[in-house]
C-alpha cells in the first residue's frame, strides 16, 4: 500500500488506520511525504514508530505528485498493490474483497469497485459482494472507448504488483489524466474486474483537494482525456484490436462532451463573462480539431444559437429550471448505469 503526502498530515492517521484495520489480508504501508511544509513527515514517523508495518520515506525537495507516485509505486514488493491518497480512506474490507476477485481469476490484473464521497465523516459502507463482473482487456476498451469516461476514482484500484511494474506506472505527461491512461494500458495486459454491490474506497472532498486546486478546468480535462487515447494507441496499438474504430469513437465521445458543456454553460447563464465566454469557444474549437464532422451535430447547433442569443442579451430558449432537471436526471441515469455495469455512459447526443 503506498500513500503520498503532501500537506495531509492531518489526514493520514485516519488513512493509515484504515489500511492496517483492514481484514482477512497482509499488509504493509509505504508513506512518502513529498517535502510537504506542514508537519506530515512528523506524522509519518509517528505512526510508524508505532506500527512496525508502516515505513516512511520524506523527500528533501518537492518532486511533484507523478514522480511521487512512481516511486511509490515501483518499490512495492508484495503480490498486489494499491495508491492511496493522504486524505483518502478504504473501506472496510476493501482489500479482502479485491484479492478476492484477483485471486479467483489470475488473468485479471486491476480490479475496481464502488467509491463513496464524504466531507466529515464517512458514512457506513457495504461490505458483502453481491457479485462480480470480469472483462476482456479488449471489452473494457471498447466500453471506455465509446463512453470516454474514467470510471474509476483512483482509491479503489487495486492492481497486480507484476501487472502495475510491467506497465511502469504514471505517465508524467498526463499530470491530470495519468491515473485513466494507466487503466486503459492495464487491459492491455490483461483482465479487468469489478467487485459489485461493496464499497471499496471513500473519497474525502474538501477544498484543498488536488484535482479542485490545480485542474478544475473542463478544457484542460478533457484535453488531456482525449490525449490519454492518443497516447495509449500509439504507445501500446499492437495489443488493441480495431485501434482505428476506437479512435474515431474516442474523437466522437470526447468532443460531444465539450460541446455539450459549452452548450449547458450558456443554459445556465444568460451572458457569461468575456473569460468564460472565450474559455467555452475553446471547448468549441477543440471538439471541431478531434472530430471535424461535429460542427454539424445537434449539439453545435444547440451551442451557436445559445451563444448568439446570451450576445444579444437574450436568455435561452429552454428555462433554466427546466434544464436543471434535464441535467440532474441525466446525471441519475449515468450514475445508476455506472452502479450497474461498472462503465459510464456517454452524455448529451450528437
Amino acid at each position: 500500500m503506498v500513500i503520498p503526502c503532501y500537506k495531509y498530515g492531518h489526514f493520514l492517521p485516519s488513512c493509515v488506520r484504515s489500511v492496517l484495520d483492514q481484514e482477512g489480508v497482509d499488509v504493509d504501508v509505504l508513506i512518502i511525504d513529498d517535502a510537504s511544509p506542514d508537519d506530515s513527515a512528523e506524522v509519518a514517523h509517528r505512526l510508524a514508530k508505532e506500527d512496525s508495518r508502516v515505513r516512511v520515506i520524506v523527500h528533501e525537495t518537492n518532486m511533484r505528485h507523478i514522480a511521487t507516485y512512481n516511486e511509490g509505486l515501483m518499490a512495492a514488493s508484495g503480490e498486489f498493490a494499491l495508491l492511496l491518497s493522504a486524505d483518502d480512506l478504504l473501506a472496510p474490507r476493501a482489500l479482502a474483497n479485491a484479492t478476492a476477485l484477483l485471486s479467483a481469476n489470475p488473468e485479471v490484473g486491476l480490479v475496481y469497485g464502488f467509491t463513496k464521497s464524504f466531507q466529515e465523516t464517512p458514512p457506513p459502507a457495504r461490505t458483502e459482494p453481491r457479485s462480480w463482473s470480469i472483462w476482456s482487456g479488449q471489452e473494457w476498451l471498447d466500453l471506455v472507448s465509446t463512453r470516454v469516461s474514467n470510471p474509476i476514482y483512483t482509491p479503489e484500484a487495486v492492481m497486480r504488483t507484476k501487472t502495475l511494474h510491467d506497465l511502469g506506472g504514471y505517465d508524467a505527461r498526463l499530470p491530470h489524466a495519468a491515473d485513466f491512461l494507466m487503466w486503459m494500458r492495464a487491459a492491455t495486459r490483461g483482465s479487468i474486474g469489478r467487485v459489485n454491490g461493496v464499497d471499496l474506497a471513500y473519497y474525502r472532498f474538501h477544498d484543498s483537494n488536488m484535482h479542485r486546486v490545480e485542474y478544475s478546468g473542463a478544457l484542460r480535462d478533457l484535453t488531456e482525456r482525449y490525449k490519454s487515447f492518443e497516447i495509449l494507441f500509439d504507445d501500446d496499438g499492437e495489443r488493441i484490436a480495431n485501434v482505428p474504430r476506437l479512435l474515431a469513437a474516442a474523437r466522437r465521445g470526447v468532443a460531444r462532451e465539450a460541446l455539450y458543456v459549452a452548450s449547458q454553460a450558456y443554459r445556465k447563464s444568460v451572458r457569461p463573462s468575456a473569460d468564460e465566454a472565450d474559455v467555452l469557444a475553446e471547448l468549441v474549437a477543440f471538439a471541431e480539431e478531434i472530430w471535424p464532422q461535429s460542427r454539424y451535430s445537434r449539439l453545435r447547433r444547440s451551442y451557436d444559437a445559445l451563444s448568439q442569443r446570451a450576445r444579444r442579451g437574450l436568455g435561452p430558449r429552454v428555462p433554466v429550471r427546466v434544464t436543471s432537471l434535464r441535467d440532474r436526471a441525466l446525471m441519475n441515469v449515468r450514475w445508476r448505469r455506472w452502479r450497474r455495469t461498472g462503465i459510464d455512459g456517454a452524455v448529451g447526443t450528437i
